[in-house]
């Protein structure tokens, strides 16, 4: 296939800074792809007829430091540093870890470089002006298809990533997994195993983090990859919640997907938690024989450890896993009219500032995932109210005044005593029986012995 490509004059400048050295070079993978879709590319990669070291000695800033011949390049464009990737032609040898080559041989063309490559939408390469298609990545591209290069079993066999790269990739583009693929998928599930914990996080989040994140989980279902990086999930398919006094329509795994679908914040960790909120169900599950009623005391604390174990099974840092349980464990929280300021300041500090915008949209994805309306104006009240309570006094340090104004009140040195006052007034302030004013303060102050604080 021949077809014309326009590059940005920088890329083509570099790539005629290796030519002119009399070595072939290709932009290969991604960048083509993004291209012909007319997508923002950031990822530049190439494929070259030159070894790493002739790559070195082009480049002053180039470094290398792995086992495969990528070479990095950084580069200056518009004031932004990008990083270049240049790899010599290769042949790969056997995958014993199902991830990396046991060896590698640098190759002497490009189709010895194309056909090792994972998905044909990835296999495609642009001399700078014409597209050089060997295995149909153009039909697939244009069909919305993602096709392994070769045989699927193989690649699989070779890189196991590859099964969540696939599903990654059609939930990023919204394409579909072609039949033999995904046979392929289903029946080398698991070897994913096999893959270290880190590199499947980064590819689950990717997921969560696409355009379609429902889809790409029912795809991991579907393929049975979800059996090995999310069976709590899994097991929440055909535990069900339709019964007398309850609004749920779905069982609880498709409850799952269909609150991920409808999750408006765009950050992987909150639609995690999106995907996970319910999961404790399936292991709190009971019917009350007296009404019928399918009920689920306590799933939300059940959740929280099991969202923790997830967390640390995938690697997440302490911010993330933090972020993960609190808005697990917190989700069941009530929403009326007649809760106290105090009751909504608890919830806040449970929560954390921080995780009310993200909490506030998984109770939103929660609703509209149950086939209810998307809000209500109970909950447009409590929004309300959030933001007005924040204004009030959380902790002994937001109080209108400090320790300093009651030493000076009563003649006292830094003591034990003053923290004892503080936190009386503390309390006056968080029962609401004083207003956080510093003249209201001072004037319950004139009421205190500070002898009865000693």
């Amino acid at each position: 296939m021949s077809k014309k490509i326009i590059l940005p004059d920088y890329v083509i400048d570099f790539m005629n800074t290796i030519r002119a050295s009399g070595h072939q070079i290709y932009l290969v993978g991604g960048a083509v792809r993004d291209i012909l879709m007319e997508r923002k590319t950031s990822n530049w990669d190439f494929a070259t007829s030159a070894t790493p070291e002739q790559i070195l000695s082009l480049f002053p800033k180039a470094f290398y430091h792995n086992p495969f011949g990528t070479v990095s390049i950084p580069m200056t464009h518009d004031q932004q540093e990008q990083i270049f990737e240049v790899t010599p032609f290769r042949i790969d040898g056997n995958y014993q870890d199902h991830r990396h080559p046991d060896q590698v041989v640098w190759g002497s063309s490009l189709e010895e470089d194309v056909v090792r490559r994972d998905f044909t939408i990835n296999a495609m390469a642009t001399d700078g002006q014409d597209i050089v298609d060997m295995v149909g990545g153009a039909h697939d591209l244009k069909k919305g298809i993602i096709r392994c290069v070769g045989k699927p079993q193989d690649r699989f066999q070779e890189d196991a990533l590859r099964m969540l790269r696939a599903v990654r990739q059609a939930s990023q583009l919204c394409f579909t997994i072609e039949d033999e693929t995904k046979r392929a998928i289903r029946e080398h599930a698991p070897l994913l195993k096999e893959i270290s914990s880190e590199r499947v996080r980064d590819e689950l989040l990717k997921i969560l983090g696409s355009e379609y994140p429902a889809e790409g989980i029912l795809l991991m279902r579907e393929t049975r990859l979800l059996d090995v990086v999310l069976p709590e999930v899994m097991e929440c398919f055909g535990v069900e919640q339709k019964s007398p006094g309850r609004h749920h329509v779905d069982d609880v795994g498709t409850h799952l997907v269909k609150s991920l679908r409808f999750c408006t914040d765009p950050d992987p960790v909150t639609r995690l938690a999106t995907l996970l909120h319910d999961i404790g169900k399936a292991k709190t599950v009971a019917v009350d024989p007296a009404t019928g009623t399918i009920t689920f005391y306590n799933h939300e604390v059940v959740g929280a450890r099991q969202a923790m174990e997830i967390a640390q099974r995938l690697c997440l840092s302490k911010k993330q896993q933090h972020k993960l349980v609190t808005l697990v464990r917190y989700h069941m929280f009530s929403v009326s009219e007649s809760q106290t300021d105090k009751a909504l300041r608890r919830f806040i500090s449970h929560v954390g500032i921080e995780y009310l915008d993200a909490i506030l949209a998984l109770r939103h994805a929660d609703r509209r995932g149950s086939g209810v309306p998307d809000t209500s104006w109970r909950t447009e009240l409590f929004k309300k109210r959030l933001e007005e309570v924040q204004k009030q006094p959380f902790t002994i340090h937001d109080l209108a005044i400090k320790g300093p104004d009651i030493m000076a009140f009563f003649s006292l040195p830094p003591s034990p005593t003053v923290g004892k006052i503080m936190k009386h007034l503390f309390r006056l302030v968080d029962d609401e029986q004083v207003p956080n004013t510093k003249d209201d303060l001072m004037r319950v102050l004139k009421t205190l012995d500070s002898a009865s604080f000693q």
